[in-house]
């Protein structure tokens, strides 16, 4: 039996949250059709109108979260929330409103108080239209590609490490923090429930924390990232799925091309050579393979997984894109000087033997093989995907 897709917009599609929020519903191409929007759609009223009437769901994410013109910031905010109720309510359209608030409504400050009042209209607009409205307050959000300075000051931290700076704490208070990952689940989950109810539903929902901690104590986790993984190429040991977040986060915001392709320490002597591939730790799987002449591996991505690819012998060619953008990594590999690349979450990335005898690589992932929750999506480097 085919099920109807639910169509899905997502205002401030190219921001953070929406960046990882149309990504993931990607990966559920069965349940879900994505509405492309752009910042633009906001001054053209034709455009905004079309996307709204193609849309069972909006997620209203676009929104400032930083500006030196407090006024600015606050009156911005709210005309965007109010140009999006005011297509509403000329086109007529009831679709299920997803808004994205902040646990800074009760700081009393011009964000927050954006965020409360913005709140508050979509819900005035939901009772009078029987219609169904979702209001997520939302504690401090991090993960990959977050804008350093500007999203998280995870991401500022993980920035200055990765490129030979040293964070500064100015407060160090306790933070609660929610995983991107967790938050664009707990919206695709609001989706389909309130997708299925037979009746409007308007509610408020106050989005849990993954976890509490100091500033301080996310920074010495973070330096002992470094110190391990950027400095020694050791896969640290991760208490839990909160540590391998924060490392997949800090991973993101490695130079590629500076890193990788990472050459192994040969030992040689009369007898052969021998090469450590790999230091855990933490645990996962390894895998070995062999690969003919002009074969490709791979074409897929992941987006938890952990994984790294050892060239031990011929020639290779890794390559890598990140899921939504056009850039495409190369990295050349030689078994004659044993090698390797880490693969980061939400790129699709491929394996080629270019040489003329068997590609023998190994191939580690922190997770054992699990064929209900695989964590793979197939889609081949060089397609460059519509943004």
């Amino acid at each position: 039996m085919n099920t109807k897709k639910i169509k899905v917009g997502i205002t401030g599609q190219s921001g953070f949250v929406g960046t990882h929020l149309y990504s993931t519903l990607k990966t559920m191409p069965e349940s879900f059709e994505r509405i492309p929007f752009e910042s633009g759609f906001f001054e053209n009223t034709e455009l905004f109108t079309s996307f709204v009437k193609k849309c069972d769901v909006i997620v209203h994410l676009a929104a400032i979260n930083r500006c030196p013109n407090a006024n600015k910031l606050y009156k911005t905010n709210i005309e965007l929330a109010q140009k999006l109720i005011t297509v509403l309510e000329e086109e007529n359209r009831t679709p299920h409103v997803i808004f994205s608030s902040s646990t800074q409504e009760c700081l009393d400050n011009p964000y927050g108080n954006s965020k409360l009042e913005c709140r508050k209209l979509f819900e005035a607009w939901a009772k009078e239209r029987n219609a169904s409205f979702t209001g997520m307050i939302i504690p401090n959000i991090y993960g990959p590609f977050g804008l350093p300075n500007y999203n998280s000051f995870i991401a500022t931290f993980c920035h200055k490490l990765t490129h030979d700076e040293e964070p500064e704490i100015i407060t160090d208070s306790e933070v609660n923090l929610v995983y991107i990952a967790s938050l664009c689940n707990y919206i695709v989950s609001d989706i389909t429930k309130v997708q299925t109810a037979n009746h409007p539903v308007i509610k408020d929902e106050n989005i849990h924390q993954d976890f509490t901690k100091k500033v301080s104590e996310i920074l010495m986790k973070l330096n002992d990232y470094k110190a391990l993984y950027l400095n020694q190429g050791i896969i640290p040991s991760f208490a839990g799925i909160n540590e391998i977040n924060l490392f997949n986060t800090f991973r993101s915001y490695i130079d590629l091309n500076r890193y990788f392709p990472s050459v192994l320490k040969q030992n040689t002597d009369e007898r052969g050579t021998f090469v450590e591939t790999i230091k855990l730790g933490t645990g996962g799987q390894v895998s070995f393979s062999t690969t003919k002449p002009g074969v490709t591996r791979g074409n897929h991505y992941h987006t938890r997984k952990i994984e790294r690819f050892t060239v031990i012998k011929g020639r290779a060619r890794i390559q890598l894109r990140r899921i939504g953008t056009d850039t495409v990594y190369e990295y050349y590999l030689d078994g004659a000087q044993p090698s390797y690349v880490d693969m980061p979450i939400w790129f699709t990335h491929n394996i080629t033997n270019i040489g003329t005898d068997d590609l023998y690589t190994q191939f580690w992932i922190n997770e054992w093989h699990d064929a209900a929750d695989q964590d793979t999506f197939f889609e081949d480097v060089a397609i460059k995907e519509n943004k």
